[in-house]
């Protein structure tokens, strides 16, 4: 399993019922997939697993998956694109709850957006790999974006290091930091610093015909809309404000903090790798105290318009050193 240290992946999906019912069913399903992974010449293997909710088959995998110490260290899954289309309620709680066991868990975190965009094992790409390197994550964007490298299809592609500095006197410094840094472990990749003002955005008159803008208006309509059922519903019951289960309380100022923050994040991505063959960049985590719902609105408004993308979350430790 460990030869090359190309490691060992799990393939898992999850079904919601009661497993005395669904055992075969289970079977069956496991049965395909592992059909389905060798068809794709997939080096892994497929585990079914029937619980009451998807919240609850996951928190199970996550602490049990594996043998000994050769357990999963990332979690792969795909963004839920369809979850406003489809109209499916639950999927903000669900997404949400999935990325804060990961975060107890220590694991890191993969979400591919745009699966059904992504080439194929022949389609050459000839654009660039973006990453948007925006917190510490042990180097697992570097390394990701050196493994795209390895495929035929992005073989031929140019990675472009994106960093974000809050002030023009930092940017050079960072640069020079990162440059730096790249250097030393080896890696060949173009340096571009972008600065900006995360919590003193202003949506000008300009900016409202960009894609971002239109994209931020919609989600502060809805959020006004959901927090204002949320408050009617609190008074009616003559309960405090409640979310997930869960009482809450909403900063509206930070609320806004965080919407004005991911639309400057994707009006940048928009502007220097429009026609990037992939773009990474850092996952951010859920806030406290904010409302699934708000923060899939957050993830929604930052991949919006992104054709392929993977938000990324490392572990916290060192995966690309010296001496890989």
């Amino acid at each position: 399993m460990k030869k090359k240290g190309r490691g060992m992946s799990i393939f898992v999906s999850i079904i919601d019922g009661d497993y005395h019912e669904l055992a075969e069913d289970a079977k069956t399903a496991c049965r395909q997939m592992s059909t389905y992974i060798d068809y794709k010449r997939c080096e892994g293997v497929a585990e079914i697993i029937v619980a009451p909710t998807m919240s609850d088959g996951f928190r199970g995998i996550v602490q049990t998956m594996g043998l000994g110490n050769l357990k999963p260290n990332i979690v792969v899954m795909r963004y839920p694109e369809i979850w406003r289309r489809e109209n499916l309620t639950q999927i903000p709680s669900t997404f949400v709850s999935i990325i804060n066991d990961c975060i107890i868990a220590n694991k890191a975190v993969v979400i591919v957006k745009g699966l059904d965009e992504w080439p194929g094992e022949y389609q050459r790409q000839y654009g660039t790999i973006d990453l948007y390197w925006i917190v510490r994550d042990g180097g697992l964007m570097l390394l990701l974006s050196q493994l795209l490298l390895t495929k035929e299809s992005f073989e031929s592609c140019k990675i472009q290091v994106f960093c974000i500095a809050e002030e023009d006197i930092e940017a050079e410094e960072l640069k020079a930091d990162v440059k730096k840094f790249l250097y030393d472990l080896r890696m060949q990749a173009e340096v571009i610093v972008v600065t900006m003002k995360s919590w003193e955005v202003h949506v000008d008159a300009g900016d409202q015909q960009d894609e971002s803008a239109e994209a931020f208006t919609g989600a502060q309509r809805r959020i006004a809309s959901y927090l204002a059922e949320m408050k009617e519903a609190a008074s009616n019951e003559g309960k405090p404000l409640m979310a997930d289960g869960k009482p809450v309380v909403v900063n509206e100022q930070q609320v806004d903090k965080f919407l004005y923050t991911t639309l400057k994040l994707n009006s940048t991505i928009l502007r220097y790798s429009r026609m990037a063959a992939v773009v990474l960049v850092s996952l951010p985590p859920p806030p406290l105290n904010h409302p699934s719902y708000f923060y899939m609105e957050y993830m929604d408004l930052l991949v919006e318009n992104v054709p392929r993308m993977l938000i990324v979350r490392g572990y916290r430790r060192d995966v690309v050193t010296l001496f890989t």
